[in-house]
């Protein structure tokens, strides 16, 4: 239940329209008591008509408005409550965005896309079912039982303890299974989480899936999800199904105890039969709300399962912050510069002492064995991930006391998995920035694609690009770092997907604009590196190597044996 506290500040700015519900709740609660003392009346009257004031028409009549006011103000109170909730969910879910937006690379490699999905959809839902509906029952249960049980007293106190002494034997059965209820919601939360992130991982990998005719061990997985995921739904139903006969068995109860005891006063003349209508007719009214105290209770738990997981979004901190008086990155005037650069991803080491001086205007190139660190070291450059103080400077500057927008806006960055936006070329290309799209698409080697395609720019990539080649999702993705002419252009593994015949094209273009640019290119093709003026070589996180192409070839170490291995490349 102290998950829910992280729901107040979501609820300050709205506390004015629950207020008004609560109101209007409070009016459709005292039209509904209304009527069975009304009935009260109708009933005395019709046995001693000269006792009570009121006739039998007038109060039928009067019934009958108070149920027209009943109902009129009844709607008002459910829309405004459960308005309230649409817009608290609305609320919550901008907030988890913004979270979302915030967190690092190394929260997205830790979660599953699906189980974040589940927690945008199906938790979100659990929480406005128990900020609408639960907040709107339990505020009707409360008037109703405060109300109902006072008016019961007003007309005999020892048949009013009668009818709720079941009560509190079923408050406590009900609590018993609260825990339990909390502890099964959240699983069956967690499986429909894991069943989410298979599809959505499925849907992705649908062409590989078919090309290893895996459709079966995919079908067989998700069947055993599945299962998984219907048995704790089934085990939560049968907790909510012993739930609701408890509170039946109370109200039942009750209901003997007052047709009994009830009876015998009107025998005896203590009460009269109109009160006895009356009184029957508040337990009647009470039943309602005592049977859906179990619905309202697993409602609560179910949301507070959900809002528990809410908030190991909401409550999760990115590991690349901007301080408080960070500063302006204005150029790269005095370059870039590590000094003993060291990165890990927890307890494994990635990079180890690296130590280098790029001047502005110097082409560089990286290359090694995979898993060497190389894209890793492109992406501490950018801060997209965390690192430690005094190991990075960018104009002299430490990274880390940077302002994060001013730094990126220095830099175009292609990274080795290219993502594309369900949107037309010219969207994603634009995406990098303001610029000349048809310079960026000419220098990425794109124009003569965008010739075979009917709607030229306009042309929709599809989600992930999947209407273009490998090699046109990798130029549309360089276009778009390079259409912001950045002074800084990281190149995690540019002509990965490009055939040799494009591979030229795609170079010559790239060398126009690289003259006013610093550029760190990462590559395993060492012919993407004829423009470099000095490679880079890692190994096991470590510059084994460094040099121009030329030097490296003649010290005949780990960069020429890559040489001999692509074909006795020339360089220099």
């Amino acid at each position: 239940m102290a998950a829910l506290i992280t729901l107040i500040p979501f609820l300050q700015g709205l506390r004015w329209r629950y207020a008004i519900g609560a109101f209007l709740l409070v009016l459709t609660n005292g039209c509904a008591l209304l009527i069975p003392w009304l009935l009260k009346l109708v009933i005395d009257g019709l046995q001693h008509p000269d006792q009570v004031a009121l006739s039998s028409s007038r109060a039928a009549a009067l019934i009958a408005l108070v149920a027209a006011g009943y109902a009129l103000v009844r709607i008002f109170s459910r829309t405004v409550v459960l308005n309230a909730a649409r817009l608290l969910e609305f609320q919550i879910r901008e907030a988890l965005f913004a979270r979302l937006l915030t967190l690092d690379l190394g929260y997205f490699s830790r979660e599953r896309t699906g189980d974040i999905l589940s927690r945008f959809a199906n938790d979100l839902t659990n929480v406005r079912m128990l900020t609408g509906f639960g907040v709107m029952s339990l505020l009707n249960t409360t008037v109703i039982y405060l109300a109902g049980i006072w008016l019961m007293v007003r007309i005999n106190p020892c048949l009013t303890l009668a009818a709720v002494a079941p009560l509190p034997l079923m408050v406590l059965a009900v609590r018993a299974m609260s825990s339990r209820i909390f502890s099964v919601s959240r699983q069956a939360q967690d499986e429909l989480a894991r069943l989410s992130s298979l599809t959505e991982e499925s849907v992705g990998a649908i062409r590989l899936i078919k090309s290893y005719c895996r459709e079966a061990s995919v079908a067989e997985q998700f069947d055993c999800i599945s299962g998984q995921c219907l048995a704790k739904n089934l085990e939560l139903a049968r907790l909510r199904g012993l739930v609701m006969p408890i509170m039946a068995l109370a109200t039942g109860a009750g209901t003997l105890a007052v047709l009994y005891l009830g009876g015998r006063l009107v025998i005896t003349g203590q009460i009269s039969l109109g009160q006895f209508v009356a009184f029957s007719g508040y337990l009647a009214l009470l039943a309602w709300p005592t049977a859906v105290l179990g619905w309202i209770l697993t409602l609560v738990q179910r949301g507070a399962a959900s809002m528990a997981r809410l908030n190991e979004l909401l409550q999760s901190s990115p590991a690349v912050v901007e301080r408080p008086d960070a500063g302006q990155a204005d150029g790269l005037g005095q370059g870039l510069e590590a000094r003993g650069l060291c990165f890990s991803y927890g307890d494994r080491q990635i990079l180890h002492d690296i130590c280098f001086t790029i001047t502005p205007g110097e082409r560089v190139g990286i290359t090694g064995p995979v898993g060497c660190g190389k894209s890793t070291l492109l992406r501490l450059m950018p801060r997209l991930l965390p690192l430690a103080d005094g190991m990075l400077f960018v104009d002299g500057q430490d990274v880390n006391g940077l302002e994060l927008a001013s730094l990126r806006r220095l830099i175009g960055y292609l990274p080795q998995e290219t993502a594309l936006f369900s949107r037309s070329i010219a969207d994603n290309v634009a995406y990098g920035g303001t610029g000349s799209l048809e310079l960026a698409l000419q220098r990425a080697g794109l124009v003569s694609d965008l010739q075979g395609f009917s709607a030229g720019l306009a042309t929709v990539v599809g989600e992930r690009g999947v209407t273009l080649s490998g090699g046109q999702r990798q130029r549309v993705a360089l276009a778009r770092a390079l259409v912001r002419e950045p002074k800084l252009l990281l190149l995690d593994d540019p002509l990965a997907s490009v055939d040799a015949g494009r591979e030229e094209e795609i170079l010559e273009a790239l060398a126009e604009s690289w003259q006013d640019k610093t550029v760190l290119m990462v590559s395993q093709r060492l012919s993407a590196f004829r423009d470099c003026q000095r490679i880079l070589v890692l190994d096991e996180g470590r510059i084994v190597e460094q040099g121009t192409p030329s030097e490296l070839l003649q010290l005949g170490g780990r960069y020429a044996e890559l040489a001999r291995m692509q074909g006795g490349l020339k360089q220099g």
